[in-house]
């Protein structure tokens, strides 16, 4: 029997972030897919091999889970140069759209073909049977909703199958993956985990541990707000609301084309343009550098706004609340706005991570402590029924 291999993944609207095994593999997809043809247009097909699999993902994904089954997509960095590519819309729900389910599926399958697990798991006629153990999460609103438990029945209840098409070094390669256990965790709670506890869960933050705290969560598509109480998340208190960032970079996006002429291909591009280090807030129009701030400060300071009212509506009914921590994707995107309009009004005690990258794998982090420790827990209890037997 193949072994069972950890997966921590979290899918988020901007891109999935995973982590493998014992930490020896961590894993960046842009969440973006095209529908694609069988044989996609390769220039230089011989060369094929010499590129990184991650910039050429091209698949068929077969799996009685989706609603479209045995599509043919072209993912990540791939996908982001094609017309017809498709981002996560505001409004959805992450456990209900068949992209959540295609990201997950394409990250596991490309860990799972790596030569490193070559000794892992069965390999036969090129079908490789793998075996996952998924720590994941999905936004407090949904969980809330009871979204999650039909969720994780999909991902137990069959076996889904990716199959490499003209991608580097995979073509021809199919593999079969069977969850052995799956965890979804609410995405609120992963955060206070990631907060206070390191790799083994240990309390690395005694601080925090059992002082009231607010975690804004702002993603792409959803904000998650988890009142922390007595180390524990207040599920009466919590909240999730269907407000991300998506919408404004899709606004600057769509403002930056039609007052510069200036087509960028995806909201990926827009984070970066307001997030770089150098020349911030500037694109290049027809050779020349051009400050785009006008209509980036405009449209985020609204959403900035909009966040901020959120923080206080939540303050107000937990009066008590030590300090709120802004995390996520969407924060590291709002904190210049957010920390002068706290500094102007209210004055709240907050915090961001300075540290983009721990900001931004936050929740793949969280889900991989879960999981590990529930991994660890049941070994243990495994043990004990040996020697009973």
């Amino acid at each position: 029997m193949s072994q069972s291999r950890i997966a921590a993944i979290d899918v988020g609207n901007d891109s999935v972030k995973a982590i493998f095994g014992k930490l020896e593999s961590e894993m960046y997809i842009p969440n973006v897919i095209a529908r694609d043809i069988e044989d996609r247009p390769v220039i230089g097909i011989e060369e094929l091999n010499d590129k990184d699999p991650l910039d050429g993902i091209h698949i068929r994904v077969h799996s009685p889970a989706l609603k479209e089954n045995n599509g043919i997509y072209r993912v990540g960095n791939l996908a982001t140069k094609s017309d017809n590519a498709s981002e996560l819309d505001p409004g959805s729900s992450k456990s209900e759209v068949d992209q959540t389910l295609i990201m997950l599926f394409a990250s596991i399958a490309l860990d799972a073909v790596n030569e490193k697990q070559e000794g892992l798991f069965k390999r036969a006629n090129h079908v490789i049977e793998a075996n996952y153990t998924l720590g994941t999460g999905l936004p407090l609103r949904e969980v809330k909703e009871g979204k999650d438990v039909g969720y994780r029945s999909q991902l137990l209840s069959s076996v889904h199958q990716v199959e490499f098409l003209i991608t580097p070094k995979y073509q021809g390669l199919k593999v079969n993956i069977k969850f052995d256990e799956v965890k979804v965790y609410p995405e609120g709670f992963a955060a206070f985990i990631n907060l206070v506890m390191d790799n083994d869960l240990n309390i690395t933050n005694k601080d925090l541990i059992d002082k009231r705290i607010i975690i804004q969560d702002i993603g792409g598509l959803s904000t998650d707000i988890a009142v922390i109480k007595n180390r524990n998340v207040d599920d009466d208190k919590a909240q999730g609301f269907n407000i991300g960032v998506s919408e404004a970079l899709e606004a600057i996006r769509e403002e930056i084309r039609s007052k510069h002429g200036v087509e960028l291909d995806s909201r990926r591009d827009v984070v970066e343009i307001i997030t770089k280090k150098n020349d911030r807030n500037h694109i290049m129009v027809k050779g020349s550098r051009t400050s785009v701030h006008d209509i980036t400060d405009r449209i985020l300071l609204e959403l900035a706004k909009k966040q901020y009212r959120l923080l206080r509506n939540m303050w107000q009914k937990n009066s008590q609340t030590e300090i709120c921590y802004f995390v996520g994707g969407g924060a590291m995107v709002l904190k210049d706005y957010l920390k002068a309009l706290n500094n102007s009004l209210d004055g709240y005690n907050i915090d961001f991570f300075e540290d983009e990258k721990e900001s931004i794998w936050m929740m793949s982090n969280a889900y991989y402590k879960l999981i590990s420790e529930f991994v660890r827990k049941n070994e243990i209890e495994q043990d004990k029924a040996a020697v009973k037997n």
